[in-house]
């Protein structure tokens, strides 16, 4: 292997390694000095155990000699997402995790040394921790994790400022490093300040900031003080975790599935019952969910025995979509992702973190657009030859549409009056321009007026 013909894949900025992508492999090469350190807590039990049990990234060794890189290769995770796609379950998914693996690693001597939201990826619903170079040997003798500063801050900090102060979860894209307690305090009450969450999260670390970190570091304590010290930090950040779990709200969506006036129950078997036998027909192994909700059709795509990722902009419906696939333990993976308006890249150079669209090119077999075009075609203002474009981008072969007519009150309502600007979006029209990339194989009519279209890509 050679790295030097193969792609960064944005961790130039750590010391002791680069990650690439080569083709479908990813791959990482580990400088001389680390080598040995990650060489022996990759051939560890833990380590070892973690991996068979699916909470970190399988691993290879491909080339290990003495004093020479080592050569490692993962397990690539079929669609990798960022923080910021994340709902507020999968957050605490990820922060529980961290929180295990490090409580595991001190039985064994080893110690978390960073504890971002950027080590982990999911895997359907679960969450995978993937940095091999995060856990090192623990000094015995220390009472600090070093770490928790990091963790509070990307983790504990932005969880609060959603919870109770409706920041988005999703502008954790523009803090690399998360929030500091000098980004929340101002707008916190005087009496606020000093209540759970923010008493420990904002009030004490603002008033502790000017304490001299490099004397703590220097700190030396018995073996089992600095045990006992270590697993108390760990207990109490956990408590601070669970009083960071969000309260179910409702949200405009996130009850559509039980509340769609437009459908009849008539029109509900229908749909399912033909996105059930498409599915079974064409077998597809990948599938995208535009537009997924709280998750009835990716269900069936994953009962039909796809892997799927679905995407949807309401944050409330897809969290309830991620706990129900994470329960019944479903290939799925729901992000807050928008069709219209997809995650960019991000980063130096726009190479640190992958775009949406480079993510998912070419990566299904098949998607699914149920219920979702009208919204493109009117609240988003999209042209629809521009929509199948994209669409065709995405799928290698199948795509499953539902079209909706002007006369819905869905799309009437969308309209808000500018109804004359959407005259000519008629079924007709609809056929016309996806018959330039994709060919009819069956199609579905709804009592409700709707139709259902699996089209298959022309190469």
């Amino acid at each position: 292997m050679n790295p030097k013909t193969s792609i960064p894949e944005g961790t130039f900025r750590d010391p002791e390694g680069r990650l690439y992508r080569d083709g479908d492999r990813i791959l990482r090469e580990i400088y001389p000095q680390s080598a040995s350190t990650v060489l022996e807590w990759l051939r560890s039990p833990l380590a070892r155990r973690w991996i068979e049990e699916r909470r970190m990234a399988p691993t290879t060794i491909l080339a290990s000699k003495a004093g020479q890189p080592l050569f490692l290769e993962h397990e690539r995770i079929f669609f990798p997402s960022y923080p910021w796609e994340w709902t507020p379950g999968q957050w605490i998914e990820a922060a529980s995790l961290t929180l295990d693996l490090c409580e595991e690693a001190l039985d064994e001597g080893y110690i978390l040394k960073d504890a971002t939201p950027l080590n982990i990826l999911f895997s359907g619903p679960r969450a995978v921790f993937v940095d091999v170079l995060s856990f090192e040997r623990r000094d015995p003798q220390s009472p600090l994790w070093i770490a928790y500063a990091q963790f509070f801050r990307t983790f504990l900090l932005p969880l609060a400022a959603f919870v109770h102060l409706g920041w988005p979860l999703a502008a954790a894209q523009q803090r690399r490093d998360g929030y500091e307690p000098a980004d929340l305090a101002p707008f916190l009450s005087f009496a606020r300040r000093w209540h759970r969450p923010f008493r420990s999260l904002v009030t004490l670390p603002l008033l502790l900031e000017k304490s001299s970190r490099a004397q703590a570091r220097q700190q030396k304590v018995s073996e089992e003080v600095s045990a006992f010290a270590v697993r108390r930090l760990l207990r109490s950040t956990r408590g601070l975790l669970r009083s960071l779990v969000p309260s179910h709200r409702a949200s405009r969506w996130s009850r559509y599935a039980e509340t769609a006036v437009h459908y009849e129950s008539a029109d509900h078997a229908a749909k399912q019952a033909f996105v059930r036998k498409t599915l079974g027909a064409i077998r597809p192994a990948r599938v995208l969910d535009v537009g997924a909700n709280t998750g009835v059709y990716a269900r069936i795509a994953a009962e039909c025995g796809a892997e799927v990722v679905a995407w949807d902009t309401d944050v409330q419906a897809t969290d309830i979509h991620w706990q129900a696939a994470r329960d019944a333990n479903l290939p799925i993976l729901p992000l807050v992702a928008d069709f219209a308006r997809p995650t960019p890249a991000l980063g130096w150079q726009n190479r640190e973190s992958t775009g949406l669209l480079d993510r998912s090119r070419g990566r299904f077999d098949c998607v699914m657009m149920l219920g979702i075009l009208h919204h493109l075609l009117v609240a988003d203002q999209i042209p629809l030859a521009a929509i199948i474009e994209q669409l065709r981008e995405i799928t290698t072969r199948w795509a499953i549409l539902e079209w909706i007519p002007k006369e819905d009150s869905q799309f009437d309502g969308l309209c808000r009056g500018r109804q004359e600007l959407f005259n000519r979006l008629n079924e007709e029209f609809f056929v016309r321009i996806f018959s330039k990339r994709f060919t009819v194989r069956e199609r579905c009519q709804l009592l409700n007026g709707r139709s259902l279209w699996l089209v298959e890509r022309i190469s």
